[in-house]
């Protein structure tokens, strides 16, 4: 006979079981959370000639709309990578999406530049907080060994963003007009925020939560956090310049339909949502070896753009866009990870915004800089020259950068 103990309890789940499906359930929640931040500024993208024409702008002024949502982002991200660190990453996520719901909703009812410009950058605002939190809450929840496939499944929420956007915005605003479009997407960001409140957790135990001010004077020290910034900066440059500006490009450009170019740019985001995990993956399987991979992929990107301004045909597009999509998005979990590992985590949230902050800047300056290109030579390849030169700087900044980890 088997004698068991009457103080052992048979149904007592284990808690390193139950921590690691819970991190899952986080990492979902997250993912979705910057998935509809993404979703709400790339909306423009396709929508922006709607827009325009609706309220009397030239397609050199497009920009300007990009540009004043990135003035608050930017703006906005150093305060709440500082706030994350401080209040802890879930309820700052909840701070974020549910005043993005809100103002992406309010933007529908736009009947002036001037109101337009002041909801993008309360949008823009509001969304600064998004990022820095779900870096927190992954690089918290997963330890260093499977921290870079948790990083690559959390920014593959950008990528989809491109596919779903592009696959469905065009045809939901010929159905419900762009205004219909913003309030969809307005209900759906409060929503999701309001998951974040019900479900999300900042650790696995309070010890690893941020509760304290952080102290945020050594960030500003650290060599190899200034070179990363400068490493985003040149890399986003490309990468959303490209996303704001590729399907004006082709419809103007090739004379290629808004809904075609729109499938075009939707298979840009596809191949990166699988290129994103395995990368983590590699990175992991390296032991942890980010630097390398990072500049393989970011040498990749400058000649996938140069390239792709040399197409011609709608066949090539289709070819081209998903090769570039890999190029385009995959180093970004590389980088996420770089940030929080230097950094440490009592400052991951204060150093992903601060960081970010810095990577935005080239999302605010892009929009106008290709808009002017084009406008002035009317040439689809200086355009992509122009976005080509944001990460050939970035590769050039990366050999500089230090490897390291502190957790």
């Amino acid at each position: 006979m088997t004698y068991m103990s009457p103080h052992v309890p048979l149904d007592v789940p284990d808690p390193a079981t139950a921590t690691r499906r819970l991190r899952w359930l986080v990492l979902a929640v997250a993912w979705a959370a910057l998935l509809m931040a993404f979703v709400d500024r790339l909306a423009w993208a396709n929508l922006s000639l709607q827009v325009g024409s609706s309220l009397g702008l030239p397609i050199a002024g497009l920009g300007v709309f990009v540009t004043s949502f990135y003035v608050g982002y930017v703006s906005a991200n150093v305060l709440g990578g500082l706030a994350t660190d401080w209040l802890g990453p879930s309820r700052m996520l909840v701070l974020a999406m549910i005043p993005l719901g809100i103002s992406t909703f309010l933007f529908s009812f736009t009947s002036s530049v001037s109101i337009g410009l002041g909801l993008q950058v309360i949008m823009g605002l509001a969304a600064g907080a998004d990022y820095s939190a779900c870096v927190k809450l992954a690089a918290t929840w997963f330890e260093y060994r499977v921290r870079g496939r948790a990083m690559g499944l959390l920014i593959t929420a950008s990528s989809a963003a491109v596919v779903l956007t592009n696959a469905v915005v065009p045809s939901l605003s010929a159905w419900l007009g762009w205004g219909g479009v913003y309030e969809v997407l307005g209900v759906v960001t409060i929503l999701i925020g309001c998951l974040c409140w019900l479900l999300l957790r900042d650790a696995p135990s309070a010890a690893q939560t941020g509760s304290a001010k952080p102290q945020i004077s050594a960030l500003f020290r650290n060599r190899d956090l200034i070179l990363l910034s400068m490493v985003g900066f040149g890399a986003l440059w490309g990468t959303w310049g490209f996303a704001f500006w590729v399907n004006a490009l082709m419809t103007k450009g090739h004379g290629i339909s808004p809904v075609r170019a729109g499938l075009i740019t939707a298979t840009f985001g596809a191949g990166a949502i699988i290129a994103k995990p395995l990368i983590g993956l590699l990175s992991d399987w390296l032991g942890g070896k980010r630097k390398v991979l990072v500049l393989i992929c970011l040498a990749a990107f400058t000649a996938m753009l140069l390239l792709f301004g040399t197409l011609q045909t709608e066949a090539a597009f289709f070819i081209a866009a998903p090769i570039l999509g890999i190029t385009a998005f995959v180093y970004s979990p590389l980088l996420a990870a770089m940030v929080a590992e230097i950094a440490g985590p009592a400052l991951v949230g204060s150093a992903t915004g601060m960081t970010n902050a810095f990577w935005q800047l080239g999302n605010v300056i892009v929009p106008l800089v290709v808009g002017v290109v084009y406008q002035s030579t009317n040439s689809f390849g200086a355009a992509f020259v122009a976005l080509a030169a944001g990460p050939l700087f970035a590769t050039m900044i990366m050999v500089a950068v230090r490897e390291r980890h502190s957790f």
